[in-house]
């Protein structure tokens, strides 16, 4: 059973590899699936430009503002070549259930 556990917002970087993709704004929903798993999707804000060129790529990672390393991934259909939103899941560098506000 997946138990909510608050919300995740905040501002960074968008990284692939080595390469530096640009400045973005993320908004997360995070959940508990099993004790001690956290996991987290909503919505990646970037410039356009950017989000259809980091779209469908592996080893995507934004470099939060506040120290964290999330790893994502795109989970819907590319959007619209003016459209600066994206839906993502991210599953590694989530912090602990415990440090979630509601």
């Amino acid at each position: 059973m997946m138990r909510f556990l608050g919300r995740l917002r905040g501002s960074g970087t968008l990284v692939c590899g080595d390469e530096t993709i640009g400045p973005a704004d993320y908004d997360l929903d995070g959940y508990t699936t099993r004790p001690g798993q956290v996991v987290a999707s909503g919505e990646l804000r970037m410039p356009a430009a950017d989000l259809q060129r980091s779209h469908g790529r592996r080893d995507l990672r934004l470099l939060t503002f506040d120290g964290k390393v999330l790893h994502l991934r795109f989970s819907g259909k590319q959007s619209a070549p003016y459209g600066d939103a994206a839906h993502i899941d991210v599953t590694e560098g989530l912090p602990p259930a415990s440090e979630w506000r509601h």
